[in-house]
């Protein structure tokens, strides 16, 4: 059986790299794509290439744009004193395609690890708590994920702000649509620890 040129098989290496594919959906992929060279894979490559020469990590939120300060930061509509504080620039896209949050964010760009030697200045920590006093924010909504990491994070950051300003974070439970039978233990629990009145 004679293998992809050597070129293909880079290709294929490369995106099974990707989040999601591995190398047999890579290759699926790569194989698409050549199909459809005109369509899809010359257009793919152009918008790549212009995404590789612009794309950059605000200096103020750490969202990714093409300039040095993104659209949100520079904003005059969104409310300046309110920060929300994500992980990843994922979760902030996850954020604005909700519609709700009007102030800004500050991405964080993981969690705090020991095992992993993350500390607090590799997320930038330090930045977001000149943030708050620089910018006047009265509220910081810690929107990071209900992990151990995420959360010993969250309260890492909580004693960072304490008395600099109010500090509250995502309800967490039962999601829209969900049943009961498919939850996991912590999300039940979380969810009747959160619970209102009727």
């Amino acid at each position: 059986m004679s293998e992809a040129p050597r070129d293909i098989e880079n290709l294929i290496e490369l995106m099974a790299k990707m989040p999601g594919l591995g190398p047999r959906s890579a290759r699926r992929a790569v194989l698409y794509l050549i199909r459809k060279r005109a369509l899809v894979l010359t257009p793919l490559a152009d918008a790549m290439q212009a995404v590789a020469e612009t794309a950059r990590e605000c200096v103020t939120c750490g969202n990714v744009s093409t300039t040095d300060v993104c659209d949100i930061c520079t904003s005059n509509k969104r409310a300046t004193g309110e920060i929300c504080v994500v992980e990843d620039v994922a979760d902030l896209w996850a954020m604005e395609r909700a519609g709700i949050f009007k102030g800004r964010y500050h991405v964080l760009g993981g969690t705090l690890s020991a095992l992993d030697a993350v500390g607090p200045e590799d997320l930038g920590i330090p930045r977001l708590v000149q943030r708050v006093h620089d910018e006047d924010v009265t509220e910081v909504i810690l929107a990071l994920n209900a992990t151990v990491d995420g959360q010993t994070t969250a309260h890492y950051v909580a004693e960072e702000l304490e008395g600099r300003c109010v500090i509250s974070t995502l309800a967490q439970g039962v999601p829209v649509g969900g049943e009961l039978d498919y939850l996991d233990e912590g999300t039940i629990s979380a969810a009747l620890s959160a619970r209102k009145r009727f």
